[in-house]
């Protein structure tokens, strides 16, 4: 079964793009500490189609705790130079926010003393990505 499940901090600001059909296209990049404090973290390249990358759009920001469900793919492509370049991508197919939405200190979108962020109060439940 090929299934990834990442919890870390939005290492940018999501890419957004379109395809010609209309359909959202996020890519991200998570950073996900290692379980030794003294090891640096890693930094997985992530994607989303559709509906989760509507959401990181919307609401995810560079700094913000970020959960999500997926599966790993590779691929790769022969680049300017003719090299053949090898990629593998978490493909996101579920995001949640992981930041607490109480914590009153912070600003909307941006990190308090402690590394929360406010979620911005016009999230729905029915824009959540989760149950």
């Amino acid at each position: 079964m090929n299934s990834v499940a990442l919890t870390g901090r939005m290492a940018r600001d999501p890419e957004i793009r379109y395809t010609d059909g209309g359909v959202s296209i996020a890519r991200f990049t998570v950073a996900v500490n290692r379980r030794k404090k003294d090891d640096p973290a890693d930094f997985i390249g992530c994607i989303a189609f559709g509906k989760p990358a509507e959401i990181l759009e919307k609401f995810f920001h560079k700094g913000m705790r970020i959960g999500l469900n997926g599966r790993i793919q590779t691929g790769s492509y022969t680049n300017k130079e003719g090299k053949k370049v090898y990629t593998t991508d978490v493909i996101a197919e579920q995001v949640e926010f992981l930041d607490s939405k109480s914590d009153g200190n912070a600003q909307q979108g941006q990190p308090d003393s402690n590394g929360f962020v406010n979620i911005p109060d016009n999230v729905s439940d029915e824009g959540l990505p989760f149950n």
